[in-house]
């Protein structure tokens, strides 16, 4: 978080060395993220440790382990916890003065492989380093207490039931017990105790409306479980968090949706921008911050929202770097470099939350827009610390886009009220009871339904042609207001997740829903009354594009030992006649019978002579079991569904004729191998069972290489 943690503790290393006369040899374990800053940072202050970098393929660290870790010329070995599991043998043999171990939080879990291999280590002395408040999670703290002192801290039950919260949570008593546990090992910093000039950050919340386009695909979205929102259907948990999942899609940009963006051809202009409200203000906010000389972060959940806002500054001639849980270590550390240096022309960055969130430095931009929230408030801090951190001179603006009357405003508060409720109990010294943080059925309902209504009575947009300055005083006035609602709420109230204090979230449109579940319901939220048959018939178009499957009829049953063989293995098809014959009279022997399927027009028809197959099967006589044995090894025996959606991923990023780039993308698999694979996969595509799905991710991919070439030849021509 900028306080200085890489700092500290190269000087405590350079104090080793130059005033212990102690060199090493010692270990520091990052996160791959930041293993260049690790190694400038060693560079830059104290020059004369030698610090080497253990990274790279097999072939790599083989020649590396080979030249310069075992000749042993160096002091401080740098690597990655990816890494260290992989060559654990090699530093399994040397006695560790110091291991480092950065963003520590990633040993809580004392039987994680990470946490197992590191204490099977030679060492002197360890340290650990975090910015993640520890999650008050008395285990977690021990794992960590066990890795420093494991003689100390050889119990976790003893540790837990000498600080049993059941019996003392909130005890002044346990809190000095703590306290005092902890001092001797824990060095505790916040920015201000570390850096009395940085200036204050200040957060925003634009509220923006849903476009005509985003509200139909939101309607459908609810329609397809309209049952769920009158709790009519089953509240099965995984469905709920579709539905979530979903409608947050939704207020991002309704592109997200196959078959949403108009085309083929597809375009990039100003459709991109008025189909989506957050991209309505983006393309107003943009232009304002450029003008006043600020250099922005735009982080999202969501790789594919990145993938649009690509196409919109390329189409807006903004400069920008890109980096998300994809983007090789190299690129990363290069883009970074390029936005940071002195009189980068790089205007935007845009990063994934979660993959951008640590150990990255961006100082030298100063606003923040946070176009989607992360359900963990913590997530979404470590995003604005990217540019709120020591070495910012600016005062930092955090930007945070909510989608008025939807899902988001929820999450949003939810939050608001979990980070409110942790400072509480922090400042007090207790610790968070962590099942308040999880999500129930019942909660997730109450922000599915929150706005139904609202979104069901109109079908028009929301999107006025407002000024950005007034959408600014707007939203500065809706955040202060909700501070100050938020300063005035009690522990009781933020424990159980409620913004006023006589209605809870489980108050919608003014009735209590908590209380009309003990009733039969009596009334229903409404859908559009005309578009009430999409309730009942909704194609496999829709029903693809949202990502929800109908429960399935019981699978009719295969002999036990058939081999499993996939479609995009391409065996020869006489395979599967083959195949199919051995079924039907394995369920022959078996006695079964085929169930009738009522969701079939002629379903008396197609029973009986699926009946008759069964009926009149015959055994594979042996000249055919001989046939299937060849048959099994003349596939793609060694590719997998990993290196099949890897292959797929790659056509669209690529495009389908630069065989030499999807190559690189398919892990395990040699140049000579995919490029087999893809003439049998272009030949022979059409036999899969999701082919329309598979080309239309490819040529939307295609289409993008496409629409970046265009844009670039005419920005050539201008040039």
């Amino acid at each position: 978080q900028g306080l200085g943690k890489t700092l500290q503790t190269i000087s405590l290393l350079g104090y080793m060395k130059h005033y212990r006369n102690i060199p090493g040899p010692h270990m520091v374990l990052v996160p791959k993220s930041t293993l260049h800053n690790w190694m400038n940072e060693f560079k830059r202050w104290v020059p004369t440790l030698r610090a080497v970098c253990l990274i790279g393929d097999k072939d790599q660290r083989a020649a590396f382990v080979r030249d310069v870790l075992l000749p042993g010329e160096w002091d401080v070995c740098v690597t990655s916890y990816e890494m260290l599991i992989k060559e654990k043998s090699v530093f399994k043999k040397f006695n560790w003065r110091y291991l480092v171990i950065d963003e520590a939080h990633r040993i809580k879990n004392e039987k994680s492989k990470l946490s197992e291999i590191v204490r099977e280590f030679k060492t002197t002395n360890r340290l650990l380093l975090t910015g993640t408040p520890l999650q008050n999670n008395l285990h977690e703290l021990w794992a960590l207490l066990n890795f420093l002192l494991p003689d100390v801290f050889n119990s976790s039950e003893d540790f837990d039931s000498w600080f049993d919260t059941n019996n003392c949570l909130g005890d002044q008593k346990l809190v000095e017990r703590l306290h005092m546990v902890l001092r001797p090992f824990l060095l505790r910093r916040i920015k201000a105790d570390v850096e009395k000039s940085l200036p204050p950050k200040k957060e925003v919340k634009i509220y923006v409306g849903l476009s005509k386009m985003q509200r139909e695909w939101y309607t459908r979205i609810l329609m397809k479980d309209i049952d769920i929102l009158n709790s009519a259907g089953k509240l099965d948990k995984m469905r709920l968090l579709n539905i979530l999942m979903q409608l947050r899609k939704c207020c991002n940009h309704p592109y997200l949706f196959d078959g949403a963006e108009p085309g083929p051809p597809y375009t990039t202009d100003m459709h991109l921008v008025t189909n989506s409200g957050k991209m309505v203000v983006l393309d107003k906010l943009l232009p304002k911050l450029k003008e006043q000389g600020s250099r922005v972060l735009i982080f999202s959940q969501m790789t594919r929202v990145l993938d649009i806002l690509e196409d919109y500054c390329m189409w807006r001639n903004y400069e920008y770097c890109r980096l998300d849980g994809q983007t090789p270590h190299d690129e990363r550390q290069a883009s970074i470099n390029a936005y940071n240096e002195p009189g980068s022309s790089k205007f935007v960055f845009m990063l994934s939350t979660r993959a951008g969130g640590l150990g990255i430095n961006l100082a030298t931009a100063d606003v923040v827009i946070l176009y989607d929230s992360d359900w963990n408030p913590q997530v979404d801090l470590q995003a604005m610390d990217r540019a709120h951190r020591i070495g910012q001179t600016k005062t930092v603006r955090v930007f945070r886009f909510i989608t008025d009357n939807t899902v988001e405003e929820r999450i949003v508060e939810r939050a608001e009220m979990k980070l409110r409720l942790d400072s509480i109990v922090i400042q007090q010294g207790k610790l968070v009871d962590q099942n308040l943080n999880k999500l129930g059925k019942d909660e997730m309902l109450q922000m599915i339904r929150h706005g139904a209504t609202h979104v069901f009575a109109s079908k028009e947009s929301e999107i006025t042609d407002e000024d950005i300055d007034h959408i600014l005083e707007r939203g500065a006035k809706k955040t202060a207001e909700m501070n100050e609602k938020l300063s005035k709420m009690g522990e009781s109230s933020l424990r159980n997740f409620t913004m006023d204090t006589e209605s809870s979230v489980y108050n919608f449109e003014g009735e209590d829903y908590r209380e009309k579940q003990k009733m039969a319901f009596t009334e229903w939220i409404e859908p559009p009354k005309r578009e009430r048959k999409a309730n009942y018939a909704v194609d496999a178009y829709f029903r693809e594009a949202l990502r929800v499957s109908e429960p399935k009829a019981p699978k009719a049953p295969r002999p036990p030992k058939q081999p499993n063989v996939q479609d995009f293995q391409f065996f020869p098809p006489r395979l599967f006649e083959l195949l199919e014959k051995e079924i039907l009279y394995y369920r022959k022997t078996i006695g079964y019978k085929v169930p009738r399927n009522p969701d079939l027009p002629n379903a008396a028809q197609a029973q009986k002579e699926e009946q008759l197959k069964i009926d009149e099967a015959e055994p594979l006589n042996d000249e055919e079991l001989e046939e299937k044995e060849k048959l099994l090894t003349q596939g793609f025996t060694n590719w997998n569904k990993r290196d099949f959606n890897q292959f797929i991923k790659a056509n669209e990023k690529w495009g389908r004729d630069d065989i030499e780039n999807i190559a690189r993308e398919v892990e395990g698999k040699t140049p000579e191998e995919v490029i087999e694979y893809s003439a049998v996969f272009w030949e022979r595509c059409n036999e899969l069972q999701d082919i329309e799905k598979i080309m239309a991710q490819i040529e939307r991919g295609e289409a993008r290489i496409q629409r970046r070439i265009s844009i670039k030849k005419a920005l050539d021509t201008k040039v």
